[in-house]
């Protein structure tokens, strides 16, 4: 065992600290800040500070991300969760099986669309005979713009 000392873990990170470790720009941080997602403080020079625990939240935002689960949802799935201490493993699994059943419906319409790729590109031309997303006469106008039948899943 060697004599080596270590360095004591800091408990306060400044934002370049927190954009270094999690991979992220400071903007990013900024916004994920602005949205609710993440939190920090004022010291007395009136510089962000953030609790070491960011890294973790900040990493779970990635990875959410990264699934294409949107801003909002991955804040009232991170608003459950206790603000003083690091999320863990039992935390990931509850945020994730929240996400479940949406993932699954996101990746069969992916699906579908793949399926349905070299037919059609789901422009809203509506103007290929053979097009399952075909909407004669533009009856689905009223429902909204752009290719509706796509995103409901057809």
């Amino acid at each position: 065992m060697s004599g080596k000392q270590h360095p004591p873990i800091e408990t306060e990170l400044t934002v370049g600290q927190v954009a270094a470790r999690a991979g992220v720009a400071i903007s990013t941080l900024h916004f994920y800040e602005s949205k609710g997602l993440i939190h920090s403080w004022r010291n007395a020079g009136n510089q962000r500070r953030y609790p070491r625990e960011v890294l973790r939240r900040v990493a779970v935002i990635k990875v959410a991300q990264r699934t294409g689960i949107p801003l909002a949802e991955i804040q009232a799935a991170l608003s459950s969760l206790p603000e003083n201490r690091t999320p863990t493993a039992a935390d990931w699994k509850k945020l994730s099986a929240r996400w479940h059943a949406a993932l699954d419906a996101r990746i069969a319409s992916l699906t579908r669309l793949r399926d349905q790729l070299d037919g059609c590109i789901g422009c809203g031309c509506l103007s290929l005979k053979a097009c399952p997303l075909r909407n004669p006469w533009d009856e689905l106008g009223e429902d909204g713009p752009g290719a509706r039948l796509l995103e409901e899943g057809a």
